[in-house]
């Protein structure tokens, strides 16, 4: 791998004269953030980080990177987990001060706001408007709606809602050579031609920049009740989503899965929290119903479907959140998980689909391989069980060196991949390729696809400059050790 060309002085020189100076960031300490991702697998270089105030100013400087052939990687809250954000010499372009609202249509009920975005502010503007953008992750409070689109963002209200790309209606990118794509308009049907928005969803800022997004907004539910669920293994679990899948249909709204060892996790490093379950169980369900009716009887809606479900033997135990305040409880002990992981050490992670009728047949087939593979391996398999989607994360054994740990990260990617593929999943449902899937992508992924995306890629950035060796090969992609 050859090593990135500095930037030419000529090109900072450009920025800073329609940027402002203080918009061209060179120090170490100013780009240190910049060159890292939320899990520190990767650490990469680049040259300057360059800020812009409006898309005009984000065309300028792809434009004038383009004209010098110097790599460009967009980055907003820079909270992505699998280095789709790192850069590898050139320039980090920030969309942290295009940040702006710029419409809010309530009678087609949608809200056109700038990528760098908050998620959490973009959810607070539709709020103050009387709707609900629905898109809900752990990151909302740091993460950008830039970013959420170019990683077709999930989280927890897929099951309700859809992924990122179901939310959007229309975008503006920026394109390899600095012309700018207005494909804003907030329309429900548009069949002119291709709809070319959704080759920029979810590529990683490798096809285009995303500027801004004209997203839907919803209905706000008016009620709501949240269940948590004790049950014997993940495939109760399973049949409890499809019993209360018939009896809710849309109302049932949420449906999250974490195992016994993922509570005990939470229970041991929030302070405060405490389980809602007078026993423990081998794995834990959290059922969400709402309706945008007020008096709709949510609650009693989900006693009875729990009810029938403990005296079948579906599920062991059951509680009900009496409150918003113990709805939120409730929930902050599957929210609170992936932190209260991160504390015990090394973990390795991976993020996964498999069609729902085996998602039990793979939690059982991927759990006893890694256990068989490493004894002493505390698997800690949980998410969005409604949707099909996985978080089989491993954390390592109590007295193994997180190091030493990490350095298997490729065999047990294996080990998982391999069952994945083989039950017709994806070895990537919501966290993206970026990196550490470039090369299992290439492994994994149907010959006639890849050759598409690269076809794609050479047809929108024929000199490799966005976001170069993400997502497909490229001359400066840059591998951690020990990583896939």
């Amino acid at each position: 791998m050859t090593e990135p060309a500095p930037v030419p002085d000529a090109l900072l020189s450009a920025l800073r004269a329609r940027l402002g100076a203080a918009q061209v960031l060179t120090e170490p300490a100013a780009l240190a953030p910049h060159l890292v991702e939320t899990r520190g697998l990767y650490r990469g270089t680049a040259s300057a980080v360059v800020r812009p105030a409006d898309t005009a100013e984000v065309a300028f400087t792809v434009g004038a990177c383009a004209a010098s052939g110097v790599p460009i990687v967009a980055q907003g809250g820079n909270t992505g987990l699998v280095g789709g954000g790192v850069p590898r010499g050139g320039i980090v372009l920030s969309l942290a001060r295009l940040s702006g609202i710029r419409a809010l249509d309530p009678v087609g009920a949608t809200l056109t706001v700038e990528a760098g975005a908050i998620l959490a502010e973009v959810q607070a503007a539709a709020a103050a408007a009387g709707f609900l953008f629905p898109l809900s992750l752990a990151s909302e409070g740091s993460c950008t709606i830039g970013g959420n689109l170019a990683t077709n963002a999930g989280g927890t209200a897929v099951l309700a809602y859809g992924n990122a790309r179901d939310l959007v209606l229309g975008l503006e990118v920026v394109l390899a050579d600095g012309r700018i794509w207005n494909g804003l308009k907030g329309l429900r049907k548009n069949n002119a031609g291709y709809d070319l928005k959704h080759l920029f969803v979810g590529s990683e800022g490798t096809l285009g920049i995303i500027t801004a997004a004209t997203l839907k907004l919803f209905p706000k539910p008016l009620s709501r009740a949240v269940g948590f669920v004790g049950l014997a293994s993940p495939r109760a679990a399973l049949a409890l989503f499809a019993r209360m899948r018939r009896a809710a249909g849309p109302s049932l709204t949420a449906f999250e899965v974490m195992p016994r060892f993922g509570l005990d996790l939470v229970l041991a490093h929030r302070p405060g929290a405490r389980s809602p379950l007078a026993e423990p169980h081998d794995t834990y369900a959290l059922v969400e119903f709402s309706s945008l009716q007020p008096e709709a009887g949510m609650e009693a809606a989900l006693a009875a479907s729990l009810a029938a479900a403990l005296a079948d033997g579906t599920a062991q135990d059951a509680t009900i959140g009496a409150s918003e305040a113990q709805n939120a409880a409730l929930w902050a002990l599957r929210e609170d998980l992936s932190e209260a992981q991160r504390r015990e050490g090394g973990s390795i992670k991976h993020d996964v689909s498999v069609p729902l009728a085996r998602l039990a047949d793979f939690l059982e087939e991927a759990t006893a391989a890694c256990l068989a593979a490493m004894p002493g391996l505390r698997p800690c398999a949980f998410g969005h069980f409604g949707d099909g989607n996985i978080h089989f994360n491993l954390s390592q054994p109590v007295d193994m060196d997180r190091d030493a740990f990490l350095a298997e990260w490729g065999r047990f990617n294996a080990i998982v991949h391999d069952i994945v593929v083989r039950l017709d999943g994806s070895i990537a449902a919501e966290h993206g390729i970026g990196l550490i899937k470039r090369d299992a992508l290439q492994h994994y992924g149907d010959p006639v696809g890849l050759d598409l995306m690269r076809r794609l890629k050479a047809a929108l950035d024929p000199a490799d400059l966005l976001n170069p060796g993400k997502v497909l090969p490229g001359e400066a992609a840059a591998q951690a050790p020990g990583l896939p």
